[in-house]
Parts: structure tokens; C-alpha cells; sequence
């Protein structure tokens, strides 16, 4: 399993972890995926998640530039044309830090951008 996949697992069981529901993961079209989708807390949390070994060069929430939302966006309008809901869309950045087999230390940025 890549650090990237791993990575994911950890956020997806983070989020049930909270009370969450995963609604969809590696949602993707052409203009780009949606890592996971979920239900919390009365939200539709559209979750980017940025796994890193650790944050000594930078934290990986600074890798979700300004284009990269912007896909992130569209990707999400399509997935609510398909997927209608009375929930309150939001967009966060799960940051997993560490390795497959090892111990995840995640931070959940709610309401990113």
C-alpha cells in the first residue's frame, strides 16, 4: 500500500472515528478527485488529504494551493449534480503524518478554504 492510499485509510477512519459517515472516496473526473466524502457533524465534508512522512520541510496542508482548490471545487460540484443533499458543503485538509505499519498522527483542518 502506497504512503498516499494509506494515508486516506487513516482520514477515512478518523472521520468514523468522530461520528462520521464516508459517503464516497476516490471520487475523480477529469477535472480531478475528491479524496473523501462525508457526512459529519451536519456537514458534507469534502476531505483533501495530504499524508506526509513527517512536517520538517513544510506542513502538508501547503501542498492544497489556490489551482488545486479551484479542481477541488468543480470536482465537488459535479459530485453534488449526481448526489443532491440538504447538507451544508464544506471543504478540509486532513493532514496524515507517519508510515504504513506505524502509528498516524492526523490534524483535520475544518473549513480550509
Amino acid at each position: 500500500m502506497t504512503r498516499g492510499a494509506w494515508g486516506e485509510e487513516q482520514a477515512a477512519a478518523f472521520l468514523l472515528r468522530q461520528g462520521g459517515r464516508v459517503l464516497a472516496r476516490n471520487f475523480r473526473t477529469r477535472y480531478g478527485e475528491l479524496d473523501v466524502v462525508a457526512e459529519l457533524n451536519g456537514y458534507l465534508v469534502f476531505a483533501e488529504v495530504k499524508t506526509r512522512r513527517n512536517d520538517r520541510f513544510a506542513r502538508a496542508r501547503e501542498a492544497v494551493t489556490v489551482q488545486k482548490q479551484e479542481r477541488l471545487r468543480i470536482t465537488a460540484e459535479l459530485w453534488l449534480q449526481g448526489h443532491p443533499t440538504g447538507l451544508q458543503p464544506r471543504f478540509d485538509v486532513i493532514e496524515v503524518y507517519g508510515e504504513p505499519g506505524g502509528r498516524a498522527e492526523i490534524v483535520q483542518i475544518e473549513n480550509a478554504f
